[in-house]
């Protein structure tokens, strides 16, 4: 399978090993419609897990398309409210590989400081993930 980015291939493996059921990209949501009812803006979470029945997008590129995909889950929840997607930050997910030993802990430890322990949880906009930080 080809992967957008390496994070996802990564990601994929971490699913893999434990046994998690998912897809790559198996749905593009339409957000916008121009005037002739042409989809003009959509979004093709990265992974979805039918198991749990939710969307992964994993995000560890730079701030301002951090921002864009927020606003895209954002809108996606206001359109769809019966979809579950998570938004996986760059916090989180070197977190993950760290946990899960697919990262060395000081390779990440200059960038980020230490990695903390990820819990997804429900809140109002949906399942987030927090760390010891934020919590």
């Amino acid at each position: 399978m080809r992967f957008a980015h390496n994070s996802e291939r990564q990601f994929a493996k971490l699913l893999d090993f434990y046994g998690i059921a998912w897809e790559y990209e198996p749905r593009t949501f339409t957000l916008e419609v121009d005037r002739e009812g042409n989809p003009a803006q959509a979004f093709s979470p990265d992974f979805y897990l039918p198991a749990q029945d939710l969307y992964i997008e994993i995000t560890t590129l730079n701030q301002k398309l951090v921002t864009k995909k927020n606003r895209k889950a954002r809108r996606l929840r206001e359109l769809h409210p019966e979809v579950r997607i998570k938004v996986l930050y760059q916090r989180d997910y070197l977190s993950l590989l760290v946990k899960y030993g697919l990262e060395a802990p000081s390779q990440l430890a200059d960038q980020l400081g230490e990695p903390q322990p990820l819990r997804l949880e429900p809140d109002r906009a949906g399942w987030v993930a927090s760390d010891a930080q934020t919590a």
